[in-house]
Formats: C-alpha cells, sequence, structure tokens
C-alpha cells in the first residue's frame, strides 16, 4: 500500500533530448544515473544513425512531453560519425528541445583515471591510454563546439557532478530526493531496503486493547491511542531531530533516495501510525512516500 505526496505542476511542456557525449572516463556513467534520478527515459551507447528513427516512433506512438537523455561516444565506433547529420536533422524539429552536454577532462585526469580503473581506452585498446585520448579529443571537437553545456570533470567528485546535472536538467516535477517511510512487522521478515530501521515495539501495544486490535494505524482511533502515549511523544521528538541532522548529510552525499522503516510486532499498530506521522511531517520539506507493507496481513500478533 503506498501514497505519494508533494508533486508540483511541471515547468517543461515541450519534449526534451538531452545528448549525453564528451571524452571516456570523464564521467558519463555519473552522467547518465543522474538523468535518471532525474525522471529522464535513458538509453545508453545509442548508435546516432538510430536516433531519429527512435524519435520518430515516439511521434508515431503519440508520445509528448517526453524527457530522454541518450549517452552517445565512440563506443558506437564507425557509427558515431553519423551524429553530426543526426543533429542537423533533429535541430529543424520544432517540438523537440534539443541539447548537448560534453563531459570533458584533462589529459593528465582521464589517464590516471584509466590506469586507476585498469581499462583500456576504445581507440587505442592495445597501446597507451594517452594516445586513444589524443585521438578521441581530436574526433570529438565538431561536436564539442557545438555543445550547450560544457562540464570539466577534472577536479570534480561524482557527487558534485550529479549535483550539477540537478541543477542545471532538474524540472520542478523532479523527485530529486525521495523518503519512503515504510511500517511493517518484526514477524514477516526485516525489510531489505530500508537504509534506516526503528523498532518501536517498546510502545504499549494497541493489539491488547479489545476495541483497538482488529483497527491499524490507519484509523483514528489507534493513531490517537498511539500518539497520546509520553514515550510516543519523546521518540517523535527525538526523530525530529535526528532525521533534520541526517537528511541534508545523506542529500550531499548524493543520495537520491531514503527509506525509512518503522517496525512493530504484526506492522499493524504502532508502526503504521509512526510511518504515517512521519511521512507527513517529512512531506514538508521532501517528496516522501509512504508504505506499509504488512497492513493487509490480518493476523494475530
Amino acid at each position: 500500500m503506498k501514497r505519494g505526496c508533494c508533486l508540483v505542476e511541471s515547468k517543461h511542456t515541450s519534449n526534451e533530448l538531452v545528448i549525453i557525449t564528451g571524452m571516456s572516463g570523464a564521467g558519463r556513467t555519473v552522467a547518465i544515473q543522474s538523468f535518471e534520478d532525474l525522471g529522464y527515459y535513458c538509453i545508453d551507447n545509442l548508435p546516432p544513425v538510430l536516433l531519429t528513427t527512435f524519435l520518430t516512433l515516439l511521434h508515431d506512438a503519440d508520445k509528448t512531453n517526453f524527457r530522454i537523455a541518450a549517452v552517445m561516444d565512440m563506443r558506437g565506433g564507425v557509427f558515431f560519425e553519423e551524429l553530426i547529420a543526426a543533429l542537423d536533422l533533429l535541430m529543424q524539429e520544432e517540438d523537440i528541445n534539443v541539447r548537448i552536454l560534453y563531459l570533458d577532462a584533462t589529459d593528465d585526469t582521464l589517464v590516471r583515471r584509466y590506469k586507476e580503473t585498469r581499462r583500456s581506452h576504445p581507440l587505442a585498446p592495445s597501446g597507451l591510454p594517452l594516445e586513444g585520448i589524443q585521438k578521441e579529443r581530436k574526433i570529438l571537437s565538431e561536436i564539442k563546439g557545438r555543445a550547450d553545456s560544457v562540464y570539466n570533470t577534472s577536479t570534480m567528485k561524482p557527487r558534485q557532478l550529479r549535483e550539477k546535472i540537478q541543477q542545471q536538467f532538474a524540472s520542478t516535477t523532479t523527485p530529486i530526493f525521495t523518503v519512503n517511510v515504510m511500517s511493517f512487522g518484526f514477524k514477516h521478515g526485516m525489510p531489505i531496503d530500508a537504509d534506516l530501521v526503528f523498532d518501536v515495539r517498546f510502545l504499549k501495544n494497541p493489539y491488547y486493547v479489545e476495541e483497538l486490535r482488529h483497527k491499524t494505524g490507519l484509523q483514528t482511533e489507534v493513531s490517537s491511542y498511539v500518539l497520546a502515549l509520553p514515550e510516543t511523544q519523546q521518540l517523535i521528538e527525538k526523530l525530529k531531530d535526528l532525521f533534520e541532522f541526517m537528511i541534508p548529510l545523506y542529500k550531499e552525499e548524493g543520495k537520491s533516495q531514503l527509506v525509512i522503516a518503522f517496525g512493530c510486532t504484526g506492522g499493524q499498530h504502532r508502526s503504521v501510525t509512526l510511518a504515517e506521522y512521519f511521512g507527513k511531517v517529512l512531506a514538508a520539506e521532501e517528496m516522501t512516500v509512504i508504505t506499509h507493507r504488512d497492513i493487509e496481513l490480518r493476523k494475530k500478533g
């Protein structure tokens, strides 16, 4: 059972295509992952000759307001030569906003990165990395000149590259950071995808109150009972401080999602109440999703 909060109407109404290209080793993998987090439909290593065909299929399927990010690089081999021609055709499309993001880095930085990963350069598979880097830089000179944005990632950490992409390409509907607040029952197993787990079985259990036993934390009678407990109020104040401290730090590290899980015995009463409460509290600042994993399992306990 899931519910979402805090989506805002988008300011983007046109179709958008971002072409990610640039030097091998300059951060294309981090870039495409960042666009995925921003809600783009992402394609890695798309041969340029197929780009116009792909967009034609979207038009034929009457897909509007699409947001696509496509990586095109030297892995395409001879197909990469078709990129300039494909771009010339795309620029004539009035209903597609085409942007080119070019990722670059100094030769010294790229050589160091290749040595760290122990990979060979695609243009010099049996030679020195610098040889391939120089060949690639020459081939890409024209596309670099056409780029709307050029990022030099020589001194960037992956987190900084993600932040730069988010700042430039995020729309107002993009849940850059999402908090999923979950309830669960320990008797049904721990959630494997939780980042933070809080055991609230120390709170008095509404199950042992006859009139509340067959209700859940979604109902006012149960939530009022749990929230009225002095221990619950102390817990809420401490967790508010904790989340206020931790969430900004998770963001700084480039995390795009945080899963907070509250667990009680059966996942019906206490955990549901706390998940509902904090899901709504955090929604004031973050995109939140409230999930009650075990609420449909109406078993004893």
